[in-house]
């Protein structure tokens, strides 16, 4: 079995660089539009809030935990399966895992570049909202992926 994971730590780094530059060029947007609205006395409507937009963030329809399912899909050679674990809280992914057990080369490959680039795409997003299509070229591995997080939607539901 080939166990391909990029360590939590490596990816939140990179996530939270990225994070930091867009809550400053937010931070840069908002106090212009202060100022550009200053003399006309009217008030622009936020753009980003560090707090939830509601109280559907808190009152989450999902069980903080950590969940895990398989999945599977069908390439052109065989039926591939992996392993995603999510780790929730409010409703949100705050980590995600994937392991796969390829059984064809091309597919190790595809299965790598998936498991390299999904926490770019699902961290930080609401469960509800991630329908994952094609992940670092790889779109075949999305299936499988889709039809674990289905199944971690029913075992987290509230």
């Amino acid at each position: 079995m080939i166990r391909t994971t990029v360590p939590t730590s490596v990816r939140k780094g990179a996530a939270l660089a990225g994070i930091a530059g867009l809550l400053v060029l937010a931070g840069c947007s908002g106090a212009a539009d202060a100022e550009s609205n200053a003399d006309t006395g009217t008030n622009p409507e936020p753009t980003t809030s560090s707090a939830p937009a509601d109280d559907a963030a808190t009152d989450s329809a999902y069980k903080d935990g950590t969940y895990t399912a398989e999945g599977s899909y069908q390439t052109p050679e065989t039926v591939e399966k992996i392993s995603v674990t999510l780790t929730l809280a409010d409703g949100v992914v705050t980590d995600v895992e994937v392991t796969g057990d390829p059984q064809a080369p091309e597919t190790e490959k595809f299965q790598g570049e998936f498991v390299a680039g999904i926490a770019d795409v699902v961290e930080g997003v609401p469960i509800d909202e991630l329908k994952v299509d094609k992940v670092a070229g790889s779109s075949l591995t999305s299936g499988g992926f889709n039809q674990a997080l289905e199944t971690i939607k029913e075992e987290a539901a509230a």
